[in-house]
């Protein structure tokens, strides 16, 4: 008889499979809570994200066009004085205007108020303007995971009917208009 007691305890110790599913399905709706907050959570830093890259690109383009009274990419990088050399610098190559190239070396190389580019000052000071952006690159798009930058536009208004090759960002020359390359959601209106 005490043996079969002490059976019986020993069965009586584990959790019936009833409990168990109480437990399973409380853990499920909880997951079910939690896991679209989580969602949303990261879709609202990627947008934050957006509006400060945005805001960063947009403040480089406007204070280059301050100094230089035309938008970044809008003339030639290249060419430029030999004290460039003489510095130690590299000079500009965009030897086009309305192109990726003249674009980036005028955020992010020194230059002068004609637009030429040089990566170090020069000798006599003959570059004193800018940098405006820490790299040589533009910052990816955080929603679509891309620095691509579109062909230029030179048309003064940027559209997005299609989603460009890429989709990272778009740019107007003229204008200085810099948006998200991005149909969904209206990214492309931040």
């Amino acid at each position: 008889m005490k043996n079969s007691l002490s059976i019986q305890k020993q069965l009586q110790k584990g959790f019936t499979l009833v409990e168990l599913l109480i437990v399973v399905i409380i853990l499920a709706i909880l997951a079910a809570i939690v896991v679209p907050q989580f969602a949303s959570t990261t879709d609202d830093a990627k947008v934050s994200s957006l509006d400060s890259t945005l805001s960063n690109m947009r403040s480089a383009i406007a204070l280059y066009r301050q100094q230089h009274t035309a938008y970044p990419g809008n003339l030639i990088s290249s060419g430029g004085v030999a004290a460039c050399t003489t510095a130690g610098g590299v000079l500009g190559t965009g030897t086009t205007a309305n192109t990726e190239t003249a674009f980036l070396d005028q955020l992010a190389y020194y230059s002068n108020s004609a637009g030429k580019t040089c990566t170090a000052r020069g000798a006599g000071n003959e570059f004193p303007l800018g940098p405006y952006i820490q790299k040589r690159e533009i910052p990816k798009n955080p929603i679509t995971d891309s620095n691509v930058l579109a062909p230029f536009s030179t048309a003064g208004v940027l559209g997005l009917t299609t989603l460009t090759a890429g989709g990272g960002w778009k740019y107007d020359s003229v204008s200085g208009q810099f948006i998200a390359d991005d149909t969904n959601k209206g990214y492309n209106t931040h």
